[in-house]
């Protein structure tokens, strides 16, 4: 017996393949507008029917891949990696396998460190290092508006130069943070870490070293035109490295103390993020690079008790006192005024760094590096300006 119109529900359950919903019961009169947006039932599909049918081109190469794999991939694996690597040498000695290089497959051509023939990367140590940072207090605000309306009147030159006061910690900073080319500045490090290796018993100032044509270096220095197996001890090296910027000098101690990857490590522990040696002296390509606030930093250490015995800083103080080039940064102070420094010349840079002692009591460290047109006199003209800007402000200003 049918069921009166009245009594039938508003609502029926329409099973899909989605599951079960309520729609409006079409048969119900009141209900007959919402026939067009009715969702026809959708009988229930087995999973069977749905899967869909393998590819027989498929299950062959893969059926094919597993073959090849158990056959070749896998004991030429076995052979040339897991067995050297976890297996006694001595069973398979005539194959050899580089561990390192295959932990680590982009050591072969990017490093920055080598240690018991294994070349990995170090990063710089930046949250304790060695050296102590620069103490930086205020801007030194006029002196940075007049150094840089000093470079606009030389368009051609693009200087880098940091200036900080020892006792107030104020500085100023011209481009201070960007890296240029070292030329022989480069040589400042090269000595600390010469001093840090006397101090670490690792060479010693009276040490001898034979001069050899693998030594020697075009460029800056008179050892370049000395006789093979002329003997030099350390003392004597450093000296002319630093008074007469000698190329062959600097690229024996850097030899005598563990290469450019030992300085580069070395600087990377001091904190030295931009400072880097990257080809032996004298580097014409402006390949070894630094930035001038970093620059100071490595200065300010020669003075830090903790990084630098007495012994060895007076050692340093006296090389750096006895610059034979005096016509940068020292021809704009006085007579008067003590400068220890190191010039550096390649034909794109000109720069000089180091620490003034002023008359009056006053210290403060200068850093210039200046890109110029090639050679270009200019250069010159502008450190000399500089200079002497910087030292009467110093001097004449209460900071």
């Amino acid at each position: 017996m049918a069921t009166p119109l009245h009594k039938q529900p508003k609502y029926v359950r329409v099973y899909s393949h989605e599951g079960g919903v309520y729609v409006p019961n079409v048969a119900n009169g009141n209900c007959s507008k919402y026939a067009a947006n009715i969702r026809p039932a959708v009988s229930h599909v087995s999973k069977k029917k749905l899967k869909k049918k393998a590819n027989p081109i498929a299950v062959f190469f893969r059926i094919l891949f597993a073959v090849l794999f158990v056959l070749y991939i896998s004991p030429c694996y076995m052979d040339n990696v897991t067995r050297p690597a976890f297996l006694k040498a001595e069973k398979y000695p005539d194959i050899k396998v580089d561990t390192n290089l295959m932990l680590r497959p982009t050591s072969a051509y990017l490093y920055n460190n080598h240690f018991l023939g294994v070349n990995f990367l170090s990063s710089t140590e930046l949250k304790k290092p060695q050296m102590q940072r620069l103490y930086e207090t205020y801007h030194l605000t006029t002196l940075e508006n007049n150094l840089r309306y000093l470079a606009a009147s030389h368009p051609s030159l693009k200087p880098s130069i940091y200036v900080w006061d020892y006792e107030s910690g104020k500085f100023a900073d011209i481009n201070a943070k960007d890296v240029y080319p070292t030329a022989s500045i480069i040589k400042v490090p090269v000595l600390i870490h010469l001093f840090r290796a006397i101090e670490a018993g690792m060479i010693n100032l009276d040490d001898k070293i034979a001069m050899t044509d693998y030594y020697k270096s075009e460029g800056s220095g008179s050892l370049q035109f000395k006789g093979n197996n002329s003997v030099y001890t350390v003392d004597e090296l450093a000296r002319v490295m630093i008074t007469e910027s000698d190329n062959s000098a600097t690229n024996m101690l850097m030899d005598a103390t563990g290469g450019m990857n030992a300085m580069n490590q070395s600087l990377r522990k001091w904190g030295m993020k931009n400072t880097r040696v990257n080809d032996w002296l004298p580097d014409l390509a402006g390949t070894n690079v630094s930035t001038a606030r970093e620059m100071a930093t490595l200065l300010y250490n020669i003075d830090n008790p903790n990084f630098l015995t007495l012994t060895s800083r007076e050692k340093m103080v006296d090389y750096m006192s006895h610059v034979h080039n005096n016509r940068l940064i020292q021809a704009g102070l006085p007579s008067s005024a003590i400068f220890i420094h190191k010039t550096g010349d390649i034909g794109k840079m000109l720069g000089d760094a180091g620490i003034v002692y002023t008359p009056n009591g006053k210290k403060y460290i200068v850093v210039m590096f200046v890109n110029r047109p090639y050679n270009s006199p200019e250069g010159k003209d502008f450190i000399v300006s500089a200079s002497s800007l910087i030292y009467n402000y110093m001097v004449n200003t209460n900071l």
